[in-house]
Parts: C-alpha cells; sequence; structure tokens
C-alpha cells in the first residue's frame, strides 16, 4: 500500500465570503459547494476545503511552511500582476522557476510557481547545489 497523493487541502478562515472570493475570483479556483460553516473548490485535482471559525488568527509565522498552486508558465506573469495588486507578498524569489510568494485575507503562506519536481531537480543538477538526488 502507498499514499497516491494529497486528498484535499482545509484551511481555517475567519470571513467565509472574503476567503470565497479570493480564491474563486482572484486565483481562478473553481467554487463546487458552500454552506454556513465552509466551501468546497477545486483547482486541477486540488481540492481545497475553506473551513470558517471566526475566531480564527493565523500567528505571525517566522518558519517556511506554505502552499504552491501550479500555473502554466504562459499564464504566469497575469496571474502574478493580479495577485500583486490584490494579496501582500510575504517573500521573494529565490529559487528556481517563476515563483510569486503572497499571503490569502487570513494570512496564510501561499506560492504560485510555474515549474516541475523536474524542473527543480534539473536545475540542481546543473547548478551543483549539494543535494542527493534520488532517481528510483
Amino acid at each position: 500500500m502507498t499514499i497516491r497523493g494529497l486528498n484535499h487541502l482545509t484551511l481555517t478562515v475567519a470571513d467565509l465570503d472574503r476567503a470565497v472570493d479570493f480564491y474563486r475570483d482572484l486565483l481562478g479556483l473553481a467554487l463546487r459547494a458552500r454552506w454556513a460553516e465552509g466551501a468546497y473548490l477545486e483547482a486541477g485535482s486540488l481540492w481545497l476545503c475553506l473551513s470558517l471559525d471566526p475566531t480564527a488568527t493565523q500567528a505571525s509565522r517566522t518558519d517556511y511552511t506554505h502552499y504552491a498552486f501550479d500555473v502554466a508558465p504562459d499564464d504566469f506573469d497575469a496571474l502574478a500582476t493580479r495577485i500583486r495588486a490584490a494579496a501582500p507578498i510575504w517573500k521573494d524569489n529565490r529559487s528556481e522557476g517563476a515563483s510569486l510568494y503572497f499571503l490569502d485575507p487570513d494570512e496564510h503562506r501561499l506560492e504560485l510557481h510555474a515549474g516541475s519536481l523536474a524542473s527543480r531537480l534539473a536545475h540542481y543538477r546543473a547548478t551543483g547545489v549539494d543535494i542527493a538526488i534520488v532517481d528510483g
């Protein structure tokens, strides 16, 4: 038995309407269901659950924990421009590929990324980064 992948991601939000607007209208996720305490949205194979907790606050984080959304390279610049106009940036991109690190309205750390694990590993191989790459 093996894990097949990530089934879904649940984020606690303080304002459900604001969160749905952000993920649907700004990021383009499809709203699939909504109820008083939550919503399901979808992007590709990602199933995102927004769970309402009006008392929730995202403590100021200093770690690198974040959630990265995949975007086609041809769409990156247009979507990044929209995001920069509507959301705070929390980190400058210093990694391989096009990335934009931004916050949602509840200060969850997000990333917009154009690239793949294969392109990241190829970058490490080409630049001689001291990393053990397991090919099997």
